[in-house]
């Protein structure tokens, strides 16, 4: 998605460590515990090869040429100091944040009632990021993304029956006012989910739609006779709703209704202060015959809405969920949305974590990198509407190696709550929403949840985990620190590195003003034998590295006629699932 940026003067080598070995038959992963609300247990819905064994330690490396120490140094940092994200370089603000996907409903409940709400998110900001740039143990992210908050007669909100009040469970709309204060305080902005393709069948609009003499009739869609998909039978006709009966779609051809969105988005940039959307199923705005996704009526709509949010606050971010190929996506961020959800690559970084090999993974990057302007696409591994990354994964150690990939790739990255924990969860869709898990005893209400805490509870939790170096949250937090402190890993240009070993996977990030090498060992066992290519004019005679993470003696690059380096391998040996990261001078 992004092409070469001019090289600059430091390079961070960034390397993440598992060992090659021969690919392993599939098996079906363990089995995933019971509820704690006599629900099914989930099932994974991929079959990694099985864990690798304890591999015999190799016999100390030796080194081959020898890094003087020297300390590392910080690049355009952001996020830590309170301060909302620029941007970086002429790039917008959004590559500069990375998102925290937030269902409040289960994040923090503030009055006991088994419900989270705005105010136990407020109250719990500090976790997320505390705005002190003296502190490390905050989370580090610069952005929240809410999933829906409007009134509606669901848990999950995705069918609303008032756009412009918060639901009642949640709060009232001076807690949203309270919430954006805070965390803009704290630097973080906030986007919502906003769900502009159906309403619920519950709303006013569709009641009043129902009888086909009301003004309200057209705001969605009628039809005398059904299509092949999506249609529902009403005593006064059949009206479309493409996901279920209780979603109605709304009819964009009809000018009123785009006048009475608009009306709404308008509410929520100016009145309430939100940075952004999310736009939920917005491949499926408006149908053309038997065409229901990607059709020019919803691109042209999509370019007039464009226009129109931007009139409000040219500041203001859009990301759209558009479950397609990369090439069906790329026409939309063409003056009709800021960002949108890269799946293929989501796909890609989880198949790389558990195959143990680099190929699929960098083709799926070249690719992305091709088809995208640069960093104009936003990156994740799992949703609320996926099995839980941690549940497609044998163990901790290949969610550090997702988390690596996708927190040193370009884009703008989204973080699904609760997956710096590795919280599990397959479907039905409330077991991808439970409520995060902040101590053993689950921390997140004084009162029943509504819905059970996953059964590795005890284990898994963020008091756990807090004080635990080698945990997955120290290893998220190390990761969005690095972030935030490099520019190079937020608006930096991409390209492969060849390596000598099929399970080591290696990239240059460059900018303006520092270049980066990410490194990253996929296997499961110590490798030496992976030495790097590093291409002609990135470095100069001399360059020394420092290490920003892990742990391990260094090489130096022997920098060759063309400002190259042949056969390079910086850390003699890479462990089993370790992570680093070098920077270079």
């Amino acid at each position: 998605m992004s092409k070469l940026r001019h090289l600059g003067m430091i390079l961070i080598l960034v390397v993440f460590t598992t060992a090659c070995q021969p690919a392993a038959p599939p098996v079906t992963p363990p089995a995933l515990p019971s509820t704690a609300t006599n629900t099914p247990a989930p099932t994974a819905t991929l079959t990694p090869p099985p864990p690798t064994t304890t591999a015999t330690p190799l016999p100390p490396p030796t080194l081959s040429n020898p890094a003087a120490g020297r300390a590392p140094l910080s690049v355009s940092p952001v996020g830590s100091d309170g301060a909302l994200p620029p941007g970086t370089d002429g790039f917008p603000w959004w590559n500069d944040t990375i998102f925290y996907e937030v269902f409040v409903r289960s994040f923090y409940d503030s009055d006991g009632d088994g419900v989270g709400d705005l105010a136990g998110l407020i109250s719990q900001l500090d976790y997320l990021n505390d705005g002190d740039p003296t502190t490390t143990g905050d989370l580090g992210v610069t952005g929240l993304w809410l999933m829906p908050i409007q009134q509606s007669p669901s848990y999950h909100g995705y069918d609303v029956v008032d756009y412009y009040a918060v639901d009642d469970e949640y709060g009232s709309n001076e807690d949203f006012l309270r919430l954006v204060e805070a965390a803009h305080a704290r630097g973080m902005r906030v986007i919502i989910d906003l769900v502009l393709n159906h309403t619920s069948s519950q709303h006013p609009w569709f009641q009043q739609a129902n009888d086909p003499a009301s003004a309200k009739r057209d705001w969605y869609v009628w039809a005398e006779e059904p299509g092949p998909r999506g249609w529902q039978k009403t005593a006064n006709g059949y009206y479309y709703a493409l996901f279920w009966e209780g979603m109605p779609d709304l009819n964009y051809k009809n000018p009123a209704v785009t006048a009475e969105m608009y009306e709404v988005i308008r509410f929520w940039l100016d009145d309430m202060g939100a940075d952004g959307f999310r736009l939920d199923a917005i491949k499926h705005l408006i149908e053309e015959g038997h065409a229901v996704e990607n059709t020019p009526s919803t691109h042209a709509w999509l370019a007039d809405f464009y226009a129109y949010y931007k009139s409000l606050n040219p500041e203001a971010f859009t990301v759209g969920e558009i479950w397609s190929n990369s090439q069906e996506i790329r026409p939309y961020l063409e003056a009709e949305l800021d960002s949108a959800f890269e799946f293929n690559l989501a796909d890609a970084i989880l198949s790389a974590a558990l195959s143990g090999r680099s190929t699929t993974i960098s083709l799926a990057q070249e690719s992305v990198t091709a088809i995208y302007r640069p960093g104009q696409y936003s990156t994740f591994l799992s949703n609320h509407d996926q099995t839980r990354a941690r549940s497609q994964l044998f163990n901790d150690a290949q969610a550090k190696v997702a988390a690596t990939l996708q927190l040193t790739f370009p884009g703008v990255p989204f973080i699904y709550y609760g997956e710096e924990l590795g919280m599990q969860g397959a479907k039905p869709d409330e077991n991808l929403r439970r409520p995060l898990q902040w101590t053993a005893e689950g921390g997140f209400t004084t009162g029943a949840p509504w819905r059970g805490y996953y059964d590795d509870l005890a284990e898994r939790n963020i008091a756990a985990q807090e004080d635990e170096p080698a945990s997955l949250l120290n290893h998220y937090r190390a990761l969005i620190r690095l972030r935030n402190e490099h520019e190079a890993l937020r608006i930096g240009a991409w390209q492969v590195v060849p390596t000598a070993h099929r399970s080591v996977y290696a990239t240059l990030r460059t900018s303006d003003e520092e270049t980066l090498l990410v490194l990253v060992n996929l296997g499961g066992k110590p490798v030496e034998d992976y030495a790097l290519t590093l291409p002609a004019r990135h470095f100069v005679a001399g360059t020394q590295p420092a290490l920003l993470l892990g742990t391990g003696p260094l090489n130096a690059p022997v920098i060759n006629t063309q400002g190259g380096c042949d056969a390079y391998i910086p850390v003699p040996q890479l462990a089993a699932y370790g992570s680093y990261i070098l920077q270079f001078e």
